[in-house]
């Protein structure tokens, strides 16, 4: 498992991440305090508090392709 922190402080940018995170067969979740959702649906993201950073986790031993994607966002 990889992980990294994230900010997806406007809805452009939740677009844009679900984009990515669609590309990929693993399972990839994020976490805001104790809640975790699915990082690949849009309306999961947005029952998140996105004024905060969020931890993705990708679950996948290949996943460095979806590091470098996911830079942009990171915290």
């Amino acid at each position: 498992m990889k992980s990294m922190k994230i900010s997806l402080e406007m809805a452009q940018r939740v677009k844009e991440f679900v984009t990515v995170t669609q590309g990929c067969d693993c399972e990839i979740l994020l976490k805001s305090g104790k809640y975790v959702v699915d990082a690949k649906s849009i309306l999961g993201i947005f029952s998140l508090d996105l004024s905060k950073p969020l931890t993705v986790e990708i679950y996948s031993d290949d996943c460095a392709d979806l590091l470098k994607a996911l830079e942009p966002f990171a915290v």
